[in-house]
């Protein structure tokens, strides 16, 4: 909920945005860790594998604290915390804030056109209702440190649903074929920082578990001893404002991180 989760938003805000969604990660973790709660599971993003967007990359930064934490928690002899530490990685979320579908109603609503930033883009989707669900199963099936991907069924082209939309809507698509159709859809190009594509591994394959939508895998991690050092560079180069700082030691945490923009400037 604390997640500033916007691609294009998120884009142009790098040094907020990865301040909130780091920091906030890791000060709820401290609490968690702190106050020994039973479980703490990170909402990630499918974003976060091989990341080209600033989102994607502190998901994965995020990841990364979560991890240590976890770490941290199997390590401590003492156990003075046993608190659970997971991950859920899942794409696109029905009817959430920047959803594309409300986005959709509205412009038919107002009778067009649908705005679409690639004919070929294909994104996961998934109910509110069911994400929760699994979330919560996920968390359930938690032993520490664990990075679940949920079943997010089969990619949908985002022309096939703008295109469907309109026909459920009782409208007909205004294109080439149809000049005296009532709706057309525009494609206005790709945003900074935005895939055709999303993925939900790195470099890992994905393991059953006892529930038939939820998966496992292991991810790559930084031990903490070396990430802490890292983390604590990183909010002193936000705090200063140092872009050039900050994305050099973002490239060192997640280097699968390929940005939309020059980092060097």
């Amino acid at each position: 909920t604390a997640a500033y989760k916007h691609v294009p938003i998120v884009e142009i805000n790098p040094l907020q945005a990865l301040y909130n969604n780091c920091f906030s990660t890791k000060i709820t973790c401290d609490a968690a860790k702190t106050f020994n709660v039973e479980k703490y599971i990170l909402i990630s993003s499918d974003k976060a594998v091989r990341p080209c967007n600033i989102m994607g990359a502190s998901k994965r930064a995020s990841e990364l604290i979560v991890q240590a934490f976890a770490a941290e928690v199997n390590d401590n002899l003492e156990k003075t915390s046993n608190t659970i530490f997971s991950m859920v990685r899942f794409g696109n979320v029905i009817g959430s804030s920047g959803s594309v579908i409300p986005l959709f109603k509205k412009q038919i609503a107002e009778g067009g056109p649908l705005t679409i930033t690639h004919s070929e883009i294909v994104r996961y989707f998934m109910t509110i209702k069911e994400a929760s669900y699994l979330v919560i199963q996920a968390s359930l099936l938690a032993k520490g440190g664990d990075l679940f991907l949920l079943d997010m069924g089969t990619p949908v082209k985002i022309y096939d649903l703008a295109k469907n939309m309109i026909q459920i809507s009782g409208l007909t698509l205004k294109d080439e074929k149809n000049p005296d159709g009532d709706i057309e859809i525009i494609n206005t190009g790709l945003r900074p920082g935005e895939k055709l594509y999303e993925e939900l591994l790195i470099n890992a394959q994905a393991q059953v578990t006892e529930h038939q939508s939820i998966f496992t895998a292991k991810e790559k991690s930084i031990p903490y001893e070396i990430l802490w050092p890292l983390i604590k560079e990183l909010e002193f180069a936000l705090n200063s404002g140092n872009k050039i700082k900050v994305f050099t030691l973002l490239k060192k945490l997640v280097p699968e991180w390929k940005p939309s923009f020059q980092t060097d400037n």
